[in-house]
């Protein structure tokens, strides 16, 4: 299915309906469970605020206007995350992450990144094309939410994140490797 949400320049209807996209309840997975609510939609809009809020907007939109409460800041896959501007996303209340195509894995690092080497503890959401395949590993990099494609069912998300119960390698999440937690617990 290819990623409706990305507006056609050169048609300015198609540009205004995709311009917010409102992520329904339904595909909303939020720390392990299916959200029971979720008030925030995606602007990809870069000059205008959207009217529905609480939002998340573009990275400079929501750098120009931080004051407000109701906006969060949307990254793009190609953000380059320094010192700086992982201070400044310190006092964002969440975080989103876009993954453009189900292909570009740089959000998994941009969470990671946030987490382990910024300390940011806030909510961070992958949106975009995000696919019940990726949710463990998003969940691993630091992603607390993940706000499905609308073609991807709930149910078998939830399932996804309960299908593997043993991790080798260390993540956000255990950040010791399974042979390091053997021999602590030998000791």
């Amino acid at each position: 299915m290819p990623n409706s949400r990305v507006p056609n320049k050169t048609d300015e209807t198609q540009t205004e309906a995709v311009e917010q996209t409102p992520v329904h309840v339904d595909h909303l997975i939020a720390y392990g469970e299916l959200a029971a609510e979720n008030a925030w939609c995606v602007s990809y809009d870069v000059e205008t605020l959207p009217e529905q809020r609480p939002a998340f907007v573009p990275l400079a939109l929501w750098q120009a206007n931080q004051e407000d409460a109701e906006l969060a800041p949307l990254l793009t896959s190609d953000t380059e995350l320094t010192a700086e501007l992982a201070q400044q996303l310190g006092s964002a209340q969440a975080i989103a992450i876009d993954f453009p195509a189900f292909t570009d894995g740089r959000g998994y690092s941009l969470a990671r990144l946030l987490r382990e080497r910024y300390g940011y503890e806030g909510e961070v959401r992958a949106v975009g094309d995000v696919l019940v395949d990726q949710l463990d590993y998003m969940r691993r990099c630091g992603f607390s939410s993940m706000a499905l494609r609308d073609d991807q069912h709930p149910e078998d998300a939830l399932r996804a994140l309960s299908f593997i119960s043993v991790r080798y390698q260390p993540d956000v999440e255990e950040r010791q490797a399974l042979f390091e937690r053997r021999l602590t617990a030998s000791e």
